[in-house]
């Protein structure tokens, strides 16, 4: 890990010229959600938890929903993010940076297609057909 904070690296990822299009706000929930799949972890050797893709986009998902609820679709996206292969790639520039660390198993091909952002985010907010 480095000694640059994370509002610091923030501020250069969520620049115009950083190459990435995510708001600074979409960098501020990953980690909030990272946090959150770190906590539900089980302690591995050393008292390290690690996750996988799969914990952490499930982690962001939740967060989504409970934050968002049926505007989760609309804010992601609002911040740059559509799919589950954005959260791989914003945890991939954040291992770059020294915020994060990954195993030597962990991939960024791992965040593709974990679920679909419109199944997910808006099909349960949408009417259903016939009447009750």
């Amino acid at each position: 890990m480095n000694d640059q904070s994370f509002e610091d690296v923030v501020a250069r990822l969520g620049a115009p010229d950083s190459g990435f299009d995510y708001d600074v706000e979409a960098w501020y929930f990953l980690r909030d959600g990272v946090d959150r799949a770190i906590a539900a972890a089980s302690p591995g050797p050393d008292d390290n938890r690690h996750v996988n893709a799969a914990e952490i986009c499930a982690a962001l998902r939740d967060l989504a929903l409970e934050q968002f609820g049926p505007m989760a679709l609309l804010v992601l996206s609002q911040w740059g993010v559509f799919e589950t292969a954005d959260f791989g790639r914003m945890v991939s520039a954040l291992v770059g940076e020294g915020v994060f660390s990954k195993s030597s198993g962990d991939s960024d091909k791992d965040f593709e297609n974990v679920y679909d952002f419109e199944e997910t985010f808006d099909r349960p907010y949408r009417p259903r057909g016939g009447r009750s």
